[in-house]
């Protein structure tokens, strides 16, 4: 995999396709591959006539994973993006981010909107105000010695995962201790940016999409039918919406 440097850390990306940039930030103890290249959603924006960039966040993929907490706040991780950007001589691009992700492309979007023509908050809801109010559990579950101590459910469900993608565990506690800051009300309502705010019906741990579309000045709301926080990642219906989405304000036929 390429890689650039930024803040003395070394990240991985890979890009595919050839047309307007969308720059695709995964969501906690995933990766590039996991979150957009196994889902189909690097072969359905290339197909669609963009280019997808698949950043591979500090503390995951083949990025490098330091253990300091001080490392994972959003807007630092904002910058990593924002440097890749800037790596690949990219002007401006659209966003496409999940969950953790999402929340770093909301901070982009809010300190940088000139480089941003355009940003879905997938997995993201209220809870980019309110926060995560499992973090706690998610960062017990993932320092426990084993899978069997664990008995809260979306703590299982995370080391699960983490273990399935074979990640540096306590590389992903660190970030989840501050990796999930809340954004300001007032600073989400100056986003001046298109949104789509996308989540899972069944989704309990994003919050309402409906409510942080209202607050964005130019946000609107999909509920993806039918799936949870981790199911609706790769779902048909989401990336119907988020094409369209992007038809209108990243049209490939006119660049813009």
């Amino acid at each position: 995999m390429p890689v650039f440097e930024t803040s003395g850390l070394t990240l991985a990306y890979e890009i595919a396709g050839d047309g307007p940039p969308v720059l695709c930030i995964h969501g906690f103890a995933s990766s590039g591959k996991v979150n957009w290249i196994d889902t189909g959603w690097v072969e359905t924006l290339v197909g669609a006539g963009y280019t997808a960039i698949t950043l591979d966040n500090r503390g995951h993929g083949a990025s490098d994973k330091p253990h300091d907490p001080d490392a994972y706040y959003p807007t630092q991780m904002a910058e990593d993006a924002l440097a890749l950007l800037d790596h690949l001589g990219i002007e401006r691009a659209a966003l496409l981010g999940y969950s953790m992700g999402a929340r770093i492309s909301a901070f982009l979007a809010y300190a940088h909107p000139e480089r941003v023509v355009a940003a879905i908050f997938g997995g993201m809801g209220m809870n980019l105000i309110n926060g995560l109010t499992d973090g706690n559990d998610i960062i017990a579950g993932l320092r426990a010695p084993a899978l069997a101590d664990l008995t809260h459910p979306t703590a299982r469900q995370f080391r699960i995962f983490a273990d399935h993608t074979g990640s540096d565990r306590e590389a992903l506690a660190a970030c989840m201790e501050t990796s999930r800051q809340p954004m300001a009300r007032a600073d989400v309502r100056r986003i001046d940016v298109p949104v789509l705010v996308a989540v899972g019906e069944a989704d309990d741990m994003a919050g309402p999409p409906e409510q942080l579309a209202e607050l964005l000045p130019s946000g609107e709301a999909f509920v993806i039918p039918r799936r949870d926080h981790m199911r609706a990642t790769g779902d048909a219906k989401f990336k119907e919406a988020a094409l369209a989405f992007l038809a209108r304000n990243f049209s490939p036929a006119s660049g813009s």
